[in-house]
């Protein structure tokens, strides 16, 4: 009846033979048990919290986020990525509290709410299998004949093939977390300065249990991840809070996924902005300018043209911009761009000549050559996102600035944002157009970077003819010379470089420092352009030493 107690009984109709089977149960059901079973710590404990979509966050981003809204602090157990969620582990009940009240607090980038999700667990994985203490040993042991001590380098290529792990029946598979996992706190208590990891060879098909690699080994600098099973560069980005230096990823599956070799050091370098070596070959350097960004953007106190501070630092900035951009490979520009930055290129409008022959290079990327028929086209033309920029960079003609005709106007100087425009002459160095000189002015809105850098989030490049003065001027070395009155005592080191430089050279003493100045006191490149202009007879008679 309805009112009837409840039997603890179940009933199945098999529907061919028309038989009723009860089924009469006198015990819990076995979840029921494990969820009330106190004594039970990988059960009651455990906590997992889920972020859904978030696969778009940098897990040092995401985990620093929630810590910061956090009112308790927590230990992360088990980070990984799967589909499009971001997963980890606690171990606290309040902790899960604690965690379920940051949900919607934090926005990312694009001022969306983030959620988060904090459920019933059992014990992650690598809890669950953690190594036994004489396993832990071992491995240790392993580990400790792998190291070389003298290059800080560790050496942990076919780890799971050892024989001393073999001979002992250890099984070392880095794709498992509980293995990976061990393999880094070794590495954090015995190896703290270790600078090389070598990874090679272990069929490695994702690197989320490597993730933590950036807080237990912060210095290494070289990464050897070659043959193994890495099938996109996406993973890369799960370490990318290294700072790498040197990469090895050929034998891997997504070594075969870019178009070419360009797209491909792009896209690793889009990860790591400070990598100098790829597979061995070297990479041009790295647009990275180690700027202290509260000198940087601090408001300026002592006139509109801004501080001596903030002058060296732009200068600086640009030397060391316009030196990758004319060494033919402008890749190592990749640092200088925002991921999300905008780039554009113009050239002048003459309705008589719609592609002057010096510009016609130009004219295709150029948003001041459209006309209206097509309204769309000019926004196709900007370039959105740093890699756009730095490849539609790459496919312009190759160049050679002056510097020492380089004007730099600061416009505008805010706490967190400086906005700067640069005029001057360059010329092509190759092709039909070899040695035409060209004027531009480049307008430049930058914003302190996360690397303690400047970092481009909009640049305006405006190319046209040079005028006949700046033609005649441009690459020469002016003739006036350096009272020692208007400029600043030289250094001890700064003084044998230019005796030095006069010796070589043969030119006079004050030429030689002039061109040494000009060049930022960068020794090779001021032999550069002193070998460049004396070809070109552009040095008069008058610098040099007159020899009896």
């Amino acid at each position: 009846t309805p009112y009837s107690i409840r039997c603890d009984r179940r009933m199945k109709w098999h529907s061919e033979d028309e038989i009723c089977i009860t089924t009469w149960r006198n015990r819990k059901p076995p979840g029921r048990k494990m969820r009330q079973n106190t004594q039970d710590g990988y059960t009651r404990n455990w906590f997992k919290v889920t972020i859904p979509y978030g696969i778009k966050y940098d897990k040092s981003w995401l985990m620093n986020s929630i810590q910061s809204h956090c009112s308790a602090p927590f230990t992360p157990v088990d980070f990984h990525y799967i589909r499009n969620r971001a997963c980890f582990f606690v171990q606290d009940a309040t902790t899960a509290s604690v965690l379920k009240d940051v949900s919607y607090k934090i926005c990312d980038d694009e001022n969306r709410k983030i959620c988060i999700f904090v459920n019933h667990s059992t014990a992650p994985y690598s809890v669950k299998n953690k190594l036994k203490p004489g396993q832990m040993e071992m491995l240790k042991l392993t580990m400790n004949k792998r190291y070389n001590v003298s290059q800080q380098a560790l050496d942990l290529q076919n780890l799971r093939f050892d024989p001393d792990l073999m001979g002992r029946d250890i099984d070392i598979i880095l794709n498992r977390r509980n293995c990976m996992a061990a393999t880094l706190k070794i590495i954090e208590r015995n190896f703290p300065e270790l600078l090389s990891l070598n990874l090679c060879n272990n069929k490695l098909y994702q690197l989320d249990g490597l993730s933590d690699i950036i807080e237990k080994a912060p210095k290494v600098k070289t990464l050897n991840l070659s043959k193994n099973k890495l099938e996109s560069a996406w993973e890369l980005g799960k370490v990318k809070g290294l700072k790498l230096e040197e990469l090895w990823l050929e034998g891997n599956p997504l070594c075969s996924t870019f178009s070419d070799q360009s797209a491909y050091v792009s896209a690793i370098r889009d990860c790591f902005p400070k990598l100098l070596r790829l597979d061995g070959r070297e990479l041009s350097a790295p647009m990275i300018v180690d700027i202290d960004s509260s000198e940087i953007m601090k408001p300026c106190k002592e006139n509109f043209t801004g501080s001596e501070t903030l002058k060296h630092l732009v200068l600086q900035f640009l030397q060391q911009y316009y030196s990758i951009y004319d060494s033919g490979d402008r890749q190592g520009l990749l640092g200088a761009y925002h991921d999300e930055a905008c780039f554009s290129l113009a050239i002048p409008f003459d309705a008589e000549d719609s592609a002057p022959n010096s510009l016609r290079k130009y004219f295709e990327d150029s948003r001041n050559m459209k006309t209206l028929k097509d309204p769309h086209l000019k926004g196709e033309l900007l370039r959105h996102t740093k890699r756009d920029i730095v490849d539609s960079l790459s496919a312009l003609p190759k160049t050679q600035h002056d510097l020492s005709s380089i004007l730099v106007d600061m416009w505008c100087q805010t706490e967190w944002m400086l906005c700067f425009s640069v005029n001057g002459v360059f010329k092509e160095v190759e092709g039909q157009s070899q040695g035409s000189v060209l004027a531009f002015t480049r307008t430049f809105i930058a914003t302190p970077g996360g690397s303690s850098s400047l970092c481009i989030v909009n640049d305006e490049l405006f190319v046209r003819d040079a005028s006949p003065q700046e033609t005649q001027s441009a690459f020469s070395i002016p003739v006036s010379t350096l009272s020692s009155s208007s400029e600043p005592s030289l250094s001890q080191e700064q003084q044998e470089m230019v005796q030095a430089f006069s010796a070589q050279s043969g030119m006079k003493l004050e030429w030689s420092q002039k061109c040494l100045q000009d060049n930022e006191w960068n020794y090779t490149r001021a032999g550069q352009v002193f070998t460049m202009l004396q070809t070109e007879g552009k040095i008069p008679a008058e610098a040099f030493k007159q020899i009896s």
